[in-house]
């Protein structure tokens, strides 16, 4: 399959380890597929829009410190109590309309305290208003890649989209619509959030992956060990199945998925983004852009980004992860319509007309 690069942003927390750093890679940068302007939320006329209807829209003038509290729930779809940690904004006991809701997902190795270790680049991200007040969760999940085994056992990804999620709309002031539930991950995190909103468009507005534990093919038997080195056996029988299940591997693929789904993704309008960086060390910028032709060819909108010279792990997993939470605070909250755009597009319409030149 032809390949472009362009360039990205996003994230941190490996196949499940290392901290998020602080200075950005040097970068170039590409929206594609996408109808947006370029980063709005970080320029000041959209960061004081945000910053503006917030204000108006839920909370009283006192504000509070944000909130880490801990939770648990039970479920005949998973095994154990599964534990999680939520963040609750500044001003949280304080709202009258609910909120929006962000499941933060963990890569593989990682926990709930995923959640803590982020919570700084959250704060700071509340307090200059690019990101709007929301309840953001992240449970314990394993490895167990948030999807359900092919034997029956665990079934994470059916847990995530009812029980989990009901769970939580009972106990938080958040919202129990769509519009305003999304879904971020990093690694095995963003694997599971591709897979949850790719399979459930209906429950979730959008979400962001970053540095996403996919494939970069539609079949098994075409996966070298360069793509599945970093996978033990023990975990593929687990998940998929002794002797493995290579049917049950393809209806569990992202890219297959999205395949197979295409009409169903194009007209849910579901909000993507997807990053990786093109030194990652599990080789996952090969997926990941894999992944982004797919949806280019099924004309699904996405925003993708590739980012020069960042890794696994490091410090562009910092201003990665922002940019990727950036990109959920522009669904939630729209910056407000970019009158250059119109003109130039008007201008233009003209002459594609003259042209004949077709919409895509």
């Amino acid at each position: 399959m032809a390949r472009r690069r362009c360039d990205a942003v996003a994230r941190r927390d490996v196949i499940g380890r290392g901290p998020a750093a602080k200075r950005p890679a040097r970068r170039r940068r590409c929206a594609l597929n996408t109808a947006r302007e370029e980063s709005p939320v970080s320029q000041p006329i959209s960061r004081l829009f945000i910053v503006g209807l917030l204000a108006l829209w839920l909370f009283a003038p006192a504000a509070q410190a944000s909130q880490l509290v801990e939770g648990k729930v039970q479920s005949t779809l998973v095994p154990a109590t599964v534990e999680y940690n939520a963040l609750l904004p500044d001003g949280y006991d304080g709202a009258t309309e609910p909120l929006p809701l962000l499941l933060f997902l963990h890569g593989g190795g990682g926990d709930k305290t995923f959640l803590n270790r982020m919570r700084p680049i959250l704060d700071e991200m509340w307090q200059a208003g690019t990101l709007p007040p929301m309840v953001i969760v992240t449970p314990s999940a394993g490895r167990s890649f948030y999807m359900d085994y092919k034997d029956g056992s665990q079934k994470w990804e059916t847990f995530m989209a009812t029980d989990f999620l009901e769970h939580l709309r009972g106990r938080f002031k958040v919202t129990k619509e769509r519009k305003g539930t999304v879904l971020f991950g990093i690694s095995m995190g963003g694997l599971g959030a591709l897979r949850l909103g790719f399979q459930y468009p209906e429950k979730f507005a959008g979400l962001a992956a970053l540095e996403p534990g996919i494939d970069p093919v539609l079949k098994w038997k075409d996966l070298t060990a360069r793509n599945k080195f970093w996978r033990g056996p023990d975990v593929m029988d687990t998940l998929f199945g002794k002797p493995f299940d290579e049917a049950y591997w393809e209806a569990n693929n992202v890219a297959t998925i999205a395949t197979n789904q295409a009409d169903k993704l194009r007209a849910a309008n579901l909000g993507i983004y997807i990053e990786a960086g093109d030194e990652d060390l599990f080789f996952l910028h090969e997926a990941t852009e894999f992944l982004h032709r797919i949806l280019w060819d099924q004309n699904i909108k996405h925003e993708y980004h590739l980012v020069r010279g960042a890794d696994h792990v490091g410090r562009t997993i910092r201003p990665r992860a922002m940019e990727g939470l950036e990109f959920l605070a522009r669904l939630l909250i729209p910056p407000p319509p970019d009158p250059e755009v119109d003109a130039a597009r008007k201008r233009m319409e003209p002459l594609k007309k003259k042209m004949g030149v077709p919409e895509r």
